[in-house]
């Protein structure tokens, strides 16, 4: 089952592009099994995601890609945003409570300088990355995200690596292109989010790459 597990929407999102509806429009169209609503700090009402799944006969999951101090994660089991989620140990208390699941979004953004992500090496950003205490909540790591580059994600695939975390992949869309470049590949059917949480604490999934992208956004 194909899953993209991070996308956003406006005007949820305020840097999105695409509507709920053109979301799930390019989802189906790209030959996604399910997409999860991850707006920036917001979750979703949980009765205007089954309407949206209705009005669609497609799978919507909730969740929320929280910006902390040590980076971005999205969290599964939530059902609000919460003043302290800006700090990590505190998101992960709240996920754990909620018997939800926590994923590093896009680890390669904070961590790795702009003058390495074209060139140079990434040694001692790679070592700070690998000894961010964050890490120690997360049950999986985004090595593919589609709007990163190959150089961006071949250092959070190295991070992943070196902290033996599972990989998920997700287009972390912005806008209509963005949709269907990768996802994650579950071994499962995934009917709502507590299947989903089942399954990434399981570790039951892997990232997979579905098309390259644009040359312009390399």
């Amino acid at each position: 089952m194909l899953i993209d597990l991070h996308t956003h929407t406006r005007p949820l999102s305020h840097d999105s592009d695409l509507s709920p509806d053109q979301l799930v429009e390019a989802a189906k169209a790209a030959g996604l099994d399910a997409v999860c609503l991850t707006e920036h700090d917001f979750v979703w009402d949980p009765e205007e995601v089954r309407q949206l799944a209705r009005r669609h006969d497609f799978t919507v999951l909730h969740g929320i890609e929280v910006n902390t101090d040590d980076g971005h994660f999205i969290a599964f089991g939530l059902d609000q945003y919460l003043y302290g989620m800006h700090r990590t140990a505190e998101l992960a208390r709240l996920v754990d409570e909620a018997g939800g699941a926590l994923v590093a979004a896009h680890p390669y953004r904070r961590q790795l300088p702009f003058e390495l992500r074209d060139e140079g090496d990434w040694t001692e950003p790679l070592e700070r990355a690998v000894a961010n205490p964050a890490y120690r909540y997360v049950c999986a790591i985004e090595t593919l995200n589609g709007r990163g580059s190959e150089r961006e994600n071949a250092f959070s695939q190295a991070l992943g690596e070196r902290l033996g975390l599972p990989a998920v992949a997700a287009s972390d869309a912005h806008q209509r292109s963005d949709v269907g470049r990768c996802a994650t590949a579950f071994q499962r059917d995934i009917a709502d989010v507590p299947d989903l949480v089942r399954e990434l604490n399981a570790g039951r999934f892997q990232p997979r790459l579905l098309a390259s992208r644009r040359a312009d956004l390399r």
